[in-house]
């Protein structure tokens, strides 16, 4: 693509501009597919999404997959900060722009975040070269290298680690829609990395002494799907943001902010007692 001063580089898109408009487009193509003359009506969500990320149309099994694990991170609920915060952009008046960019903001952390699930995906990357899929030898890896030397280091500009990524600090066992999410997503049969948790994560809960969270089976997922960990990083951004728009919605058309539920405030120096109130006469 190029404007009249300076060209604009990108092998993902090209257009072509209309005869009697050069800013408006008259035919747009994703890596060399033409997206309004032949994939539109014809192809899905997910279909634009891996073309997008990966230059390439993705197998029926993989167009599968990736459906699937967008509808399991589709409405982390209202527990999850990153949902959580969108409400509060919602129920205090915000506008669409600030409630999403809130849930984008705490959704990519490294505790349950997006981070968390790029770190988990570097691990499965060590995990595949260290021990070319051997079951002991992963068991070993993760133990050697996500704790505690793992833990001791930090990326620039990021705090220190708490836990090993992919995992639940806060949990006793993988159960719940985690466990649900495995068995579903395990049985598709793309990529070596999710069947492998679903046979050994009893085994994978001790060595890290803590269950399996939903950012780790992303991570597994995204992985097994031929996902990068920057990639894996952005789209579980990206996928859970309809739970997080939803929810800020309902907070701000059907609720307010009388019906939300702020947390207790403790205040340590509360003016009212040290200098109550006097009556009006």
């Amino acid at each position: 693509m190029s404007g009249a001063s300076s060209p604009l580089h990108t092998r993902i898109w090209q257009e072509e501009a209309q005869a009697d408009n050069p800013f408006a487009t008259h035919t747009a193509y994703c890596h060399g597919y033409d997206v309004y003359g032949q994939m539109l009506g014809r192809a899905s969500w997910v279909d634009m999404l891996y073309l997008l990320f990966k230059g390439q149309a993705p197998s029926p099994a993989q167009a599968r997959l990736l459906e699937a694990l967008a509808l399991a991170l589709a409405n982390p609920g209202p527990r999850d900060p990153m949902v959580h915060a969108a409400m509060c952009g919602g129920v205090g008046g915000s506008h669409a722009a600030a409630s999403l960019i809130a849930a984008l903001a705490v959704g990519a952390g490294q505790s349950g975040g997006a981070r968390d699930v790029r770190l988990a995906m570097d691990a499965w990357l060590r995990w595949d070269v260290a021990t070319a899929g051997d079951h002991a030898a992963r068991i070993a890896c993760l133990i050697a290298h996500d704790m505690p030397a793992w833990l001791a280091t930090s990326d620039s500009g990021w705090p220190q680690r708490e836990h090993p990524a992919g995992f639940d600090p806060h949990g006793v066992s993988t159960a719940g829609i985690v466990l649900k999410a495995l068995q579903a997503l395990a049985g598709m049969g793309v990529g070596p990395r999710l069947s492998w948790l679903g046979e050994h994560l009893g085994s994978l809960e001790a060595a890290a002494s803590m269950p399996l969270a939903m950012t780790g089976l992303a991570a597994a997922a995204f992985a097994d799907l031929g996902f990068t960990p920057l990639e894996g990083e952005m789209l579980h951004l990206l996928l859970r943001l309809p739970g997080a728009a939803a929810h800020a919605l309902e907070q701000q058309t059907a609720y307010g902010f009388k019906r939300f539920p702020y947390p207790p405030v403790d205040l340590q120096d509360d003016p009212l007692a040290s200098h109550p109130q006097e009556s009006v006469a």
